[in-house]
Order: structure tokens, then C-alpha cells, then sequence
């Protein structure tokens, strides 16, 4: 900290207005950001507040987010370094400056992953949930193991040799693999070969059903690693060589897709063929146990092409996304009480949707309030006679997503259907191409958005012809249509039949499907037409109130530098300013004569906080809006966004006081950043013998049913 205030102080002793807000100390490191985000999400498995299992399920989440990580954020800087890139962001660290960093602060990450598992480990088997090293089981279950081993595992096991005759294999990406040692007892030679974990079988392998004759507690459960399993039996795969060493393995490889989209005739077929290559990306990340010989790990390194600081060694499970599969364990006293989301009066009474949002727009708050509405939306225009047309946005659907298939029954049912499928989804694009296909397969009018831009706007339109003639309907959230993810991301969607934003919703799905150049919306703020320029402009207004301006942010990530400086402006005028940013934020607050007046927390919890809210006081006439976008140069530059203005002063009031607020004032899941770029339990800041609170809590026990 005290590093910072000398980086910032001007040395002229220049007053705060005159301050170069370019300046690289005023910004944090997007990468950094981001992994103390996860640092936030791994410390949650220390947290005795939550169940057993979901404190393990926080070191799964850990370790799926920290695979995307690499997959996505490092092997980037890795191709701008190889590039010769040294191009540097608003906080001036060059690409390989920033992997320096990176490596350094994640080995000491996942070294607390594993002192994590290692003290959840023994409460686990309190618990009746026993993970046994092989080597600590007895004859008979080794015995049963070599006969499940026999019937189920060998079958599908490929040992690949590496010699002159035989190269390197192909490690494809997040497989799990024994890198085998061998020799020839009557050459004496030593040989090398790579056994793939078969990903069709569970990583956890249960011991009860192997021995049923062990007295154990009904409640019982007993696994062992299906690894080690593997590395004890391969004799099976190598009779009449020596085993030397069996030592697992993991590979991350490069996931981020290009698409050149001018070049390709079709996307669908272009991003069918992308993911075919994504197996084949470089190497970023080798993932070995701590005890792997060092003539093993020189084989791998010099074979997959990567440096020392690419090998991340480990004591614990290589893999830590794997330990989702405890959480599939039906042990409910070990997992979160199960929750009804409230459900509007409307859908208990039987009432038709559109006679009801002729009543009243609704606004959802999930995963409090259920998804249902929505569903209920598209699923009612779909069978209504007098709806004419319904157009969507899809970007995450999930599988077996009901909204798809209200779509599929709205065209069989002769509705004009036009849907805008987003195949550049990070990781979701097989899916979406699958139901791209699906919704052609009927009639569906399908596109896939504009050349450059990733659609990620999150809206459905419905034209109804009524008796005052044709009007209308229209959904737009913060977040996917996906059923699944309702449950457990937070989210605020509106259902309105406002003619303004209903005649803006035309015009945008216009732009998306035709070629139309749309510059202005009457209520829509859209990316990358308009939507960083009137944010700046919001802002700038709030600062002609000076010391009675307020703006309160609610997202996902902060990173563009045009907007934190427009913040920073607001700052130094005396506006105030708090934001809830979940994940990355690269904007520093607290700092004197820059920032003093922002504050910044995260909150990290049973849910994932996903929704987006922008709140302007304007000398007490305020403007609130909601959406899509975060305030990140993707965002703003690379993808089409959507937020919508909420004009009703009791749902407004609402957001303020009853979403916004209650999350400002969380002192259990909340996080303070602070200017240096750490985070501080906001548990940490309240007088002795206050009660933590917990927003998400709170929402939960404040719901209408």
C-alpha cells in the first residue's frame, strides 16, 4: 500500500484534478484480478459456515476455473510473447512480465488447494465418506479391485509406446495419464509408454460394492483413485516387463479458438472444424505428482515442448475439477438445504401470461424468484393462436433446455420462429451447434450473429395480434436461458410489453439478422453502438452533482480503462461511489487524491453473482439500468450487449434497496478490495459481537411465496 500512495503522488505536489490518471499504479493487473477471484473461491472451502461437500465443491469449482485460466488467459500471453507482442495494458506489465506473475502466484495457490483437501480429507471420513490410497487397502479389496480391473478397466486401456518406432503420442487436453517407466529384464533396457485414464469411467472408483461382505455403516461410502488402481495392475499391460515407475499426469492445452469469419463460407461448418483442432492446441500447463522421477518429467517436457515454469507439481489429486464427483453423493445433510424459489401469483392463480403483463411488467430476480416465468413465456407464445412471431437470443442454453424446445413446437405449430444461435460460446459450442442444427431440422429461421461480434444480449421477443392491433412482448435478463444455471447464478430479467423497448427489440433483431446500421434505440443502451459513451456520459452528469452524486455498480468485472477513468473523474469530484464486482476488477480504490471516494466488494457464496446493475442518483430523478454487459473492452468493442433501462419507481426502488444495498452491507461472504490489490473479509471489519450478514441469506428468507 504505502508503495502505491508513493507511485501516485504526483513528485510536484500536483493537485488531485491534475493527477495522470494513465498512470500504470492506478491500475491492477487483469490476470492478477482474476486470480484472486479464485483465491476468493478456494478460500471458501475453509469456510465452516458452508456443508461438507460444498466446501469441497468450492476446491472443484477452484480447479475448473483455474483450468479455463490457462486454457483461455495464459496460453493468450504465451502466443503474445511467442509473437514478439509487447504491447502492455493500462497497468503496464508486458505478456511475459505478467506470466512470471501468474506462475509465481499460482503454485502458491494450489499448494493451499492442497493443504485444503488434506483438511477436508479426515472430516470427509467422520462423515462415513472414506478415499483410501491403494496402497492402504487390505488383500481382499485389491483382489476385488484386479477382478474390476480385469472386467471393466483393461478393455479400454491403449497403452501407447514412445521409442524409435513408435512417437511421442498425442496428450489430448485435461486427460488424466500414467507416464510408465519400464525395462527389459533380459536387455536391461529401459523403455517409456503413456496409459490414458479412460474419462468414461468414474475418477473416484467406490470400494462397497467390491466387498459386501465388509460390516460397515449403511451410510459407509469407500473410493479409491482409479489411477492408482490402474498403476497397481500393469502387469496386464506390460507382461514380462518391470514396472520402474507409474506416475500420473495432466495436460492443458491451448482453447481459445480463432475464427476467421470473413474466410468462411459457413460458421456452423467452420466451428465444427474449430473444435475438432481444439484438441491439438499448444501445451500451456503439465500437471505431475511431486514424486514423478526426474527422468520421467525431462521425457514429457522436452516432448510437449514446454518450459520449467510450464510443470506445476503437486502432493494431491492432478485435477481438482474432478472432485465434482462427491457432490453427485446423495448425503443431503452434507450439501445446502434445498430452496423453492418464489413463483409469481400469476402462474399459481392460472393466469394467462399476456393478460397479465397487460396488468404489470414483471421483474424476476433468480435464482429467488423462479425461471419458470420465462419458461412459461415462450412456452405460452409458442401454443397461443394470436401470436404471430417469436424471435430469441440463445448463448448458453444447456442440455435439454425447455425454451429449445418451446421454440421447436412454436414452428410446428406454423409461428414464424427466428432464433440467433451464438456458435462462439466459450465452451459451449458443441451444444449450441447441436441445437442450431435441431431448430433448422423444423423451419427455424437460425443465424449466427455478426461477423467479429460474439451476440451476447440475452433477449426474446413475442408479436401478439390483439384486439387494439399487433403488439409487442418482450424478455431480456441479465442471463442465459439455461434452466440449469437459474438455480444457482443471479440474475434480473424483465417481462414488459413497453412499446418502447418492444419497437427497440425489432430493431435489434433487425441488426442481428439483416443489415440493418441502427445508431439510435429509444431505450436500449447497445454495445458496440452506444453503450460505453453513454456510460461515460452517465457518469460525467453524476459529477456535476459533486459531494451529492452517487453511482452504484453492480458486475462482473471492471477492466476498461476508459470507463475506470471516467470513474476516477467522478471520484475526484466528490461523487460517491460503490460497486459490487464479483470477479476481476482493475481498478485500484482508497487511493488518496485518485480514488477515495470508490469502494469496491465481492461477494463470494452459495450463488454465483452474475447479474449486472448501473445506478445513476442524478440529483434525486435516478436511472437505473440493467443487462448483459460487463465493463470490459470485450464487452464494450466485441459483442453485442443489451441494458435496459427499469422506469418503474417501485421496481426501481427495489433494485436499489432491496438487491444493491443489502449487498453493499454483506459482512459474511463479502470481500473489501483494497488498494494494493488484496482482498479483506468484510466479517473482518464489523465491531465484536455483531452478527455477520449474509445477503444471499437474506434473499433467500425474504422471498414472497
Amino acid at each position: 500500500m504505502e508503495k502505491i500512495e508513493k507511485e501516485i503522488i504526483n513528485s510536484n505536489g500536483a493537485p488531485a484534478k491534475e493527477k495522470d490518471l494513465k498512470n500504470p499504479a492506478f491500475y491492477i493487473n487483469r490476470e492478477l484480478s482474476s486470480i484472486e477471484f479464485n483465491r476468493r473461491v478456494l478460500n471458501e472451502a475453509s469456510n465452516l459456515e458452508h456443508p461438507l461437500l460444498e466446501r469441497v465443491k468450492f476446491i472443484a469449482i477452484f480447479g475448473g476455473n483455474m483450468d479455463e485460466f490457462f486454457m483461455v488467459r495464459v496460453s493468450g500471453l504465451k502466443q503474445q510473447v511467442m509473437l514478439g507482442i509487447t504491447d502492455k495494458p493500462a497497468d503496464g506489465l508486458t505478456p511475459r512480465e505478467q506470466l512470471v506473475a501468474i506462475h509465481r502466484t499460482v503454485t502458491q495457490l494450489f499448494e493451499q488447494a492442497n493443504t485444503n483437501w488434506q483438511e477436508l480429507h479426515p472430516l470427509l471420513k467422520k462423515e462415513g465418506i472414506i478415499i483410501q490410497r491403494y496402497s492402504e487397502l487390505g488383500k481382499r479389496p485389491k483382489n476385488k479391485l484386479r477382478d474390476y480391473f480385469e472386467n471393466e478397466i483393461f478393455p479400454v486401456l491403449t497403452p501407447l509406446a514412445f521409442d524409435p518406432g513408435h512417437p511421442f503420442p498425442h496428450i489430448s487436453n485435461l486427460s488424466l495419464n500414467l507416464a510408465v517407466a519400464l525395462r527389459d529384464p533380459v536387455t536391461e533396457e529401459l523403455h517409456f509408454a503413456r496409459v490414458k485414464v479412460p474419462p468414461s469411467l468414474p475418477r473416484l472408483l467406490p470400494l462397497k460394492p467390491l466387498d459386501p461382505d465388509e460390516l460397515l455403516p449403511p451410510s459407509t461410502q469407500k473410493f479409491v483413485w482409479i489411477e492408482e488402481v490402474i498403476a497397481a495392475n500393469l502387469d496386464r499391460l506390460f507382461p514380462g516387463l518391470e514396472i520402474v515407475a507409474a506416475s500420473p499426469f495432466r495436460v492443458t492445452r491451448n482453447n481459445d479458438m480463432e475464427i476467421q469469419e470473413e474466410e468462411a463460407d459457413d460458421l456452423l461448418l467452420t466451428m465444427e472444424e474449430n473444435l475438432r483442432q481444439r484438441h491439438f492446441g499448444s501445451v500451456v500447463r503439465l500437471e505431475i505428482d511431486e514424486r514423478t522421477p526426474s527422468n520421467i518429467r525431462q521425457i514429457l517436457q522436452n516432448n510437449l515442448q514446454i518450459g520449467a515454469n510450464d510443470i506445476y507439481t503437486t502432493n494431491g489429486p492432478i485435477g481438482l475439477s474432478s472432485l465434482w464427483e462427491l457432490q453427485r453423493l446423495e448425503r443431503p445433510q452434507l450439501k445446502d438445504e434445498p430452496f423453492q424459489p418464489a413463483i409469481p401469483t400469476y402462474l399459481k392463480n392460472g393466469e394467462n401470461v399476456f393478460s397479465a403483463l397487460q396488468r404489470q411488467d414483471i421483474l424476476l430476480h433468480q435464482p429467488y424468484d423462479s425461471f419458470l416465468p420465462v419458461v412459461n413465456f415462450i412456452e405460452a407464445a409458442a401454443e397461443d393462436p394470436d401470436v404471430l412471431a417469436i424471435k430469441q437470443t440463445l448463448y448458453r442454453v444447456g442440455p435439454n433446455p425447455p425454451l429449445v424446445h418451446a421454440l421447436i413446437k412454436a414452428r410446428e405449430n406454423g409461428k414464424q420462429v427466428a432464433v440467433l444461435v451464438e456458435l462462439k460460446a466459450r465452451f459451449d459450442e458443441e451444444s449450441n451447434i447441436e441445437w442450431a442444427r435441431a431448430l433448422e431440422n423444423v423451419g427455424v429461421h437460425v443465424t449466427y450473429g455478426l461477423i467479429g461480434l460474439k451476440t451476447h444480449c440475452k433477449l426474446a421477443l413475442v408479436v401478439r395480434r390483439e384486439r387494439e392491433g399487433i403488439r409487442r412482448y418482450i424478455h431480456v435478463s441479465t442471463g442465459n436461458y439455461n434452466s440449469i444455471t437459474a438455480r444457482i447464478y443471479t440474475d434480473i430479467g424483465l417481462i414488459t410489453s413497453n412499446e418502447d423497448m418492444g419497437a427497440d427489440a425489432s430493431e435489434l433483431f433487425n441488426y442481428l439478422t439483416g443489415y440493418s446500421r441502427q445508431k439510435e434505440y429509444r431505450k436500449f443502451l447497445v454495445a458496440p453502438v452506444n453503450l460505453r459513451d453513454r456510460l461515460v456520459e452517465l457518469i460525467e452528469r453524476e459529477m456535476a452533482f459533486g459531494e451529492n452524486g452517487r453511482i452504484l455498480i453492480k458486475a462482473n468485472s471492471i477492466v476498461d480503462a476508459t470507463i475506470i477513468r471516467a470513474l476516477y473523474r467522478a471520484s475526484q469530484a466528490g461523487v460517491q461511489i460503490d460497486m459490487v464486482i464479483r470477479g476481476i476488477c482493475c481498478l485500484r480504490p482508497g487511493v488518496k487524491g485518485v480514488s477515495e471516494n470508490i469502494r469496491v466488494i465481492s461477494v463470494v457464496g452459495r450463488f454465483l453473482e452474475h447479474s449486472r446493475i448501473y445506478y445513476f442518483e442524478n440529483g434525486g430523478q435516478p436511472e437505473l439500468y440493467t443487462g448483459s454487459a460487463d465493463l470490459m473492452p470485450r464487452n464494450l468493442d466485441r459483442r453485442v450487449e443489451i441494458l435496459f433501462p427499469i422506469e418503474s419507481p417501485k421496481m426501481k426502488a427495489e433494485i436499489l434497496n432491496n438487491i444493491l444495498e443489502i449487498q453493499l452491507n454483506d459482512t459474511a461472504r463479502g470481500h473489501a478490495l483494497q488498494s494494493d490489490g488484496t482482498y479483506r473479509l468484510t466479517s473482518e471489519l464489523i465491531e465484536d459481537g455483531e452478527m455477520p450478514f449474509n445477503s444471499q441469506m437474506w434473499f433467500l428468507e425474504s422471498r414472497e411465496m
